[in-house]
């Protein structure tokens, strides 16, 4: 068992700091201290803190503050835009960056002067502005902690770490959620944003403790070493070309069409069955996905390369068709509930399959954060259009009739996985 680094100097009592220890080599890839590992497990929990103070408190606080239903549209409307057309950008901006933890610094720091702008001045204007420079800086920040990981870890470990991500992240949400929850009620849904900044300290604290050094920068761009025998083409448009990318953008759009739209509808028909518990239904719907998320995401880490990356793309869109069809036939507002388990199932696979399949298609372009932003513009299409069209044939033909459709969008998706999709898979 190698050590891939020691402390220049021990304690007083001639101990090492197990801190500064790494882990054993994998494949020949020096492993990255514990102290990064943990700096970027508790990064990750941290922004999900921050991330968590701009959903759907920012509708309940300017709500608060006279705002018309249709300026709050607007504003969501303009984040949305921002968010959807950033994508592809914010990746090649993770491409070009000779330090990812900088951009990633320079974007969480934009992120609390945005939360603190929603609280001092919940202005139209500032309000616009605090909106798309939230948006832009979230653009960069997924493809971000992709990078950071894969530049740590490498290739072939980056499944288990991206599980690990997907966990503190969950967590990170849950706790925030109820930690803003019960501030927005105890004190004002202002306190919401000024809790939001104040997270960004110790994010950005966190991200302090990743050592530079650590994070091999081809990797974190998806390059292969100068040495390698087996150098792919790292030209765009030849990344662009690649069916695997193509297919797996295909299917996360037929995804997310499939699945954006399911908790808004679920969340109607609770409340038309049992108005009085409705709030606090659509809480535990919320909470049983992040805990499945948080419980089984590193499973699917180690999983995905012991069976390959298809039999657990597979169980994800299998696992969101049977929820959709129980949403259409489930008529117990408290049985829908434990349907949910169906959600965590489908969000602990892709939380980490999405990033994982990117990377192994892209591995060697030198463009890895570029694929993370097709893939992520192909999300957002997705989403956009299901909330859109589960809408329409809601109120055209009824709930069941639109759990129905929406089961059947995520049987394509499986079909197109089962029949379309190569292994991407990377061994030794």
């Amino acid at each position: 068992m190698l050590l891939s680094r020691k402390l220049n100097h021990a304690d007083r009592d001639g101990r090492v700091d197990q801190d500064d220890v790494a882990a054993p080599s994998v494949n020949g890839i020096p492993a990255p201290s514990r102290q990064s590992l943990r700096g970027l497990d508790w990064f990750i929990f941290f922004l999900a803190d921050v991330q968590t103070g701009f959903g759907p408190f920012i509708a309940v606080y300017l709500t608060t503050q006279k705002w018309t239903q249709v300026e709050i549209g607007l504003v969501l409307s303009i984040g949305g835009i921002v968010g959807l057309i950033g994508q592809m950008p914010g990746g090649a901006i993770i491409d070009a960056a000779k330090s990812e933890r900088l951009v990633a610094a320079l974007a969480i720091a934009t992120i609390g002067a945005c939360a603190l702008a929603y609280a001092a001045m919940p202005i139209f204007p500032i309000v616009v502005a605090a909106a798309t420079l939230h948006a832009a800086a979230s653009c960069v920040l997924g493809p971000a902690i992709a990078a950071i990981s894969l530049g740590l870890v490498g290739p072939l470990a980056i499944g288990e770490r991206l599980g690990r991500n997907a966990r503190f992240a969950s967590l990170g949400n849950g706790v925030a959620a109820a930690v803003m929850g019960t501030a927005g009620y105890l004190l004002s849904s202002r306190s919401v944003f000024l809790v939001t900044f104040l997270l960004a300290i110790p994010t950005l604290i966190a991200l302090s403790r990743i050592r530079e050094n650590e994070v091999d920068i081809r990797r974190s761009h998806g390059e292969m070493p100068p040495e390698a025998a087996d150098r792919a083409d790292t030209n765009i448009w030849h990344l662009i070309r690649q069916r695997p990318l193509i297919v797996f953008a295909l299917s996360v759009l037929l995804l997310q069409l499939a699945n954006a739209s399911m908790m808004p509808l679920m969340a109607s028909a609770v409340t038309a069955r049992s108005a009085q518990w409705a709030t606090v239904l659509v809480a535990f719907c919320i909470v049983v996905p992040q805990a499945i998320v948080a419980l089984l995401s590193p499973t699917v880490g180690r999983k995905a390369q012991a069976w390959g990356r298809r039999p657990l793309l597979l169980i994800g869109f299998g696992a969101l068709a049977i929820r959709g069809l129980l949403f259409a036939t489930v008529r117990d507002p408290y049985l829908l509930v434990a349907v949910q388990v169906f959600d965590g199932i489908t969000a602990a696979v892709f939380a980490v399959m999405i990033p994982l399949i990117v990377a192994d298609v892209a591995f060697g372009s030198g463009h890895f954060n570029l694929a993370q932003g097709i893939v992520g513009t192909a999300t957002g299409i997705g989403a956009s259009l299901s909330t859109v069209l589960g809408g329409y044939v809601s109120d055209k033909f009824g709930n069941a009739t639109a759990f129905i459709g929406l089961s059947g969008v995520a049987a394509t998706g499986l079909l197109l996985i089962l029949l379309v999709m190569p292994e991407t898979r990377r061994t030794a």
